[in-house]
């Protein structure tokens, strides 16, 4: 008994030793967490991937849950035979699924962006950063500012008022951020753009094409300053944009105006900016979100509501509207690239197209920006400043492409000597055609408004299937959704809604 009670004080003695040695208490977590994460350049490289997929749910299937119509439907160049609220703007309400979906999506990439930028911040701090080249660190912080000076332009076209988030929510604090006011978001955006192409790359390796560059950069920042221009009168700011438009370098037409929606043209010299679609793996899976990483979600595109793929269930195929069929000469070689006229289909993305492993998810890019929008953008700059016959040259430059695809002679160039009102008639005709079914047609239409160059409570859609109920300035807003003003009582609904 005594040799029992012995031995079980030893045992008692060895564990109470055991326990009070803190390196016994100071174990590795099983899995990877924020604090041990970021010590290598490696755990950077894989975050910016990280914020590429974010942006690439807007444009997928999404689990069934497609949200084009948010910014494909707006606007005179595509329609449809169902009443999306998108199009007839009467039912758009704030409690939308497609709202508040993609209104999260733009803050979820919001807060990466500035997670990701905050952790640059710390090892710009550390006296021995984990970069092998600082050079690199500027790339992936000038990728991060890009993408989120992208998603504020975006909440700016479509929400207006949504809160500007400029750093990482970490306190109690700062988890209920206000409205914005005026143009806030579109000086973030103005902002984050000009500090990006400070930092971006010229071009990536060919191991790293379709990743954002200086030009993608100087790009959308002379595509904000024109929106900014428009929306506020300030004609100083089409001079800036011209200069960000001239910062563009080793960009130009492609021959074929096809090679800009074919999966086998992919990042060519027209382009500024795709969304990278792929199939990683044999695993792709449409049905699932990216968010959830136990399993494999999907980086690829859906074309489907364009040809009527079975996919878009009980959907009708978004076509062409009658006014962007006359706006397209019967001899431009550009309109079988675009609509198919016997069914009024759009043609783009889908005329060469590869479907992923699923048979939904397209593996063809979603283009953004082109150096044809960038052209066009700079021929309107240079019309508001008084430079009526270099803007007509550059307009006749996007339709000599068309015309050499071709040997009918047209679209012929436009003459010089016109009027400012002319020449602005000339580029949003040639914008409507060039741009059709690109996501640009609603956000020019918008900004025309603002300027006094149109007037939207007229307008002319040109659809022979919907009943347009536009009220200005309600609908040059989406409406603020349902769940951020529940949840956050210092953003204000916007006007009407």
């Amino acid at each position: 008994m005594k040799a029992l009670i012995y031995s079980l004080l030893i045992l008692l003695a060895l564990i109470s030793t055991i326990a009070c040695n803190e390196e016994n208490l100071d174990l590795k977590p099983l899995t990877e967490t924020e604090a041990n994460y970021f010590t290598q350049e490696l755990d950077y490289e894989r975050s910016v991937v990280a914020l590429y997929s974010k942006l690439a749910d807007h444009y997928t299937y999404n689990n069934n849950n497609w949200e084009h119509e948010f910014f494909l439907l707006p606007g005179d160049d595509i329609t449809s035979v169902n009443a999306y609220a998108y199009e007839v703007f009467s039912t758009l309400q704030p409690g939308d699924g497609d709202l508040n979906r993609a209104y999260d999506l733009y803050y979820q990439l919001i807060n990466r962006t500035n997670t990701f930028l905050e952790k640059i911040a710390m090892d710009e701090e550390r006296e021995k950063s984990v970069y092998a080249s600082i050079n690199t660190r500027d790339n992936h912080k000038g990728e991060a500012l890009f993408l989120r000076g992208l998603t504020n332009f975006m909440l700016w076209n479509y929400f207006g008022t949504s809160p500007v988030i400029n750093e990482r929510i970490n306190s109690q604090d700062a988890i209920n951020p206000p409205s914005s006011d005026g143009i806030q978001l579109l000086d973030q955006a103005i902002a984050d753009f000009t500090d990006a192409a400070a930092l971006l790359p010229s071009s990536w390796p060919d191991v790293y094409r379709g990743r954002a560059t200086s030009n993608s950069a100087n790009g959308f920042l002379g595509k904000a300053q024109v929106f900014k221009a428009s929306w506020t009168g300030d004609n100083g700011l089409y001079s800036q944009a011209i200069s960000s438009f001239d910062k563009i370098s080793g960009k130009s037409l492609v021959a074929n105006y096809r090679d800009n929606f074919s999966i086998n043209s992919e990042n060519n010299d027209e382009s500024l900016f795709e969304v990278q679609n792929s199939n990683p793996t044999a695993t792709d899976n449409v049905w699932l979100s990216n968010d959830d990483f136990t399993v494999i979600g999907t980086m690829s595109a859906f074309y489907g509501f364009f040809n009527n793929h079975w996919s878009f269930w009980d959907g009708t195929p978004w076509v062409a509207t009658e006014k962007l069929i006359n706006a397209i000469d019967p001899d431009d070689p550009r309109l079988p690239e675009i609509v198919n006229t016997a069914d009024k289909h759009i043609q783009k993305y889908i005329l060469e197209d590869q479907l992923t492993n699923t048979g939904v998810g397209s593996l063809n890019n979603f283009r953004m920006l082109r150096y044809a929008d960038v052209l066009l953008l700079k021929a309107e700059a240079l019309n508001e400043t008084g430079n009526q016959n270099e803007a007509i040259a550059l307009i006749n430059q996007v339709r000599a492409r068309a015309r050499n695809m071709g040997s009918t002679g047209e679209p012929a160039d436009l003459a010089t000597g016109a009027s400012q009102d002319q020449v602005r008639q000339w580029i949003r005709d040639e914008r409507l055609v060039e741009l059709a079914g690109e996501g640009q047609r609603w956000l020019d239409l918008r900004r025309w408004h603002k300027a006094g160059h149109i007037n939207l409570s007229n307008f002319d859609f040109s659809s022979d299937t919907q009943s347009f109920n536009i009220q200005m300035p309600k609908h040059l807003l989406y409406p603020i959704p349902t769940g951020e003003v529940d949840l956050n009582k210092n953003v204000k609904q916007n006007e009407g809604y």
